[in-house]
């Protein structure tokens, strides 16, 4: 399926000239970056602020985002963008001190414009209100307050008085000066909101699930999500999501996890991946939401590449066939984000290293795909020497198995082993894999006969042991 549909090379140029005009920190030297959609492999600032805080415009939860390009006749969210915002004012000079645009509101004028000034107050519940009378003496007062306030903040950007509502707004959330020169390194125009429709937008995100402890995290990531209309961009995608078929309890945590998600046209990008995952991958619609749950940057990503690159992998490498491979993506999508030189190729040959053959290593893959992301000298090492020398298993074990390598070695594989060798209840010969799989409870009644209490209190005996052991050697 062609999809030279989903990515038109014109959509970045055109956002990046309409939306984001280049303008400097003052002190760190921080450069902005016209958009969250830069590639962090490409560009990486090894900028701090006078706080110590490192300033990047980049996301830096490893969302493994590779942006898709819109069409900027046809985006949505570029229609709607147009709608509220205008040119946000001239360019800094590098070395002239200028005073900053007026903030915007939601339809696209100065939130300032109007006679009066608007400012916050909070009433007897706690939510934040603005009251829109002229300013009185008391109002000064304030504006002083937030001036010193704000005084620090100053001295590292270009701080305009009429910012002050948004950032005392902001603040309830935890945001501190650290995370609005982050704000501003990454984008302006976020600082420049009216206070109202920035509440209004961050209200709707937790009324679908957001918590408030996450809003911090989602603008340190996405600012420009203040900017993004309720109407006419939140309620559209928040829609799209329930259209996959994802509960309405989930639908915060997708939001979290992948706030850039607003910034992506529903009908020239979202849509149009999901087709593909369908169509092209072989994903089962009834698994869509599954997949969407368990990693939703996949809805971000250029699936085609990323689908094509590991299919080819995995099918020259182990001889797997689709079915396999698409078996393997609907159990663990994050497959699509893991490097083939770094990620997958040196865990199958860590597992053709043991003894397994190619065959062994497919099963144990499409069983336990997250296998791919288990680290060889912490995790796989570790469980493979304790197996064969503790456990006296052989590695053939693995295959009828495989979850034994999902499974902690500190926390069950070695307190169930030595629990049952201290009440003599090990069987003779291999130790058997399969009394690591119930749960403790299950474990305590099927295979130790004795309490769960019982079991707990020589576990944490155990590691208590074992941590003073490791003390001692370092």
């Amino acid at each position: 399926m062609a999809l030279c549909s989903l990515y038109p090379s014109n959509y970045a140029p055109i956002f990046l000239n309409k939306f984001n005009p280049t303008r400097t920190l003052r002190r760190s030297s921080c450069c902005a970056v016209p958009s969250s959609h830069s590639n962090p492999r490409i560009l990486k600032s090894n900028k701090r602020s006078r706080f110590g805080q490192r300033l990047s415009p980049y996301d830096s939860d490893n969302e493994n985002e590779d942006v898709l390009d819109d069409d900027d006749d046809e985006d949505d969210w570029l229609s709607d963008i147009s709608v509220f915002l205008q040119d946000p004012g001239p360019t800094y000079n590098d070395k002239l001190r200028r005073k900053a645009p007026a903030a915007i509101n939601g339809n696209g004028g100065s939130m300032f414009s109007r006679a009066g000034r608007k400012h916050k107050i909070v009433n007897g519940n706690g939510k934040v209100m603005l009251d829109r009378n002229n300013i009185t003496g008391k109002d000064k007062e304030t504006g002083k307050s937030s001036k010193n306030r704000y005084r620090r903040l100053s001295e590292e950007i270009e701080v305009d008085d009429k910012w002050f509502p948004l950032l005392d707004y902001l603040t309830t959330f935890g945001l501190k000066d650290s995370h609005f020169i982050q704000m501003y390194g990454r984008h302006i125009p976020s600082l420049q909101i009216n206070v109202t429709a920035a509440q209004e937008r961050l209200d709707y995100l937790m009324s679908v699930g957001v918590k408030s402890k996450d809003i911090k995290k989602i603008l340190m990531r996405q600012p420009q999500i203040l900017q993004y209309t309720v109407e006419s961009n939140l309620k559209s995608h928040v829609a799209f999501l329930v259209s996959l078929g994802i509960q309405d309890s989930r639908i915060g945590n997708i939001i979290t996890a992948t706030p850039s998600i607003f910034s992506y046209s529903v009908e020239n990008s979202l849509k149009p991946t999901v087709r593909y995952l369908i169509e092209e991958v072989g994903i089962k619609e009834s698994d869509l939401s599954k997949v969407v749950q368990l990693s939703p940057q996949i809805l971000v990503q250029r699936i085609d590449n990323t689908w094509n690159a590991r299919y080819r992998f995995l099918s020259k490498e182990l001889g797997a066939p689709r079915d396999n491979i698409v078996k393997m993506v609907t159990k663990h999508p994050q497959l699509l984000h893991y490097s083939i030189e770094d990620g997958l190729l040196p865990r199958i040959n860590f597992l053709r290293s043991i003894g397994m053959h190619n065959s062994d290593i497919l099963k144990v893959s499409t069983s336990l795909t997250q296998v791919f992301s288990l680290s060889l000298e912490d995790n796989l090492k570790p469980k493979y020497l304790y197996l064969v020398n503790e456990l006296q298993n052989e590695v053939k074990s693995l295959t009828k198995y495989p979850t034994y390598l999902s499974l902690s070695l500190d926390q069950r594989i070695r307190p169930r082993h030595r629990f049952l060798v201290a009440l003599k209840k090990a069987p003779k010969g291999p130790f058997p894999l399969s009394s690591f799989v119930p749960t403790d409870e299950s474990f305590c009644q099927q295979w130790a006969g004795t309490s769960l209490d019982k079991y707990l209190d020589f576990r944490q005996r155990l590691l208590l042991k074992d941590f003073a052991k490791k003390y001692e050697r370092s």
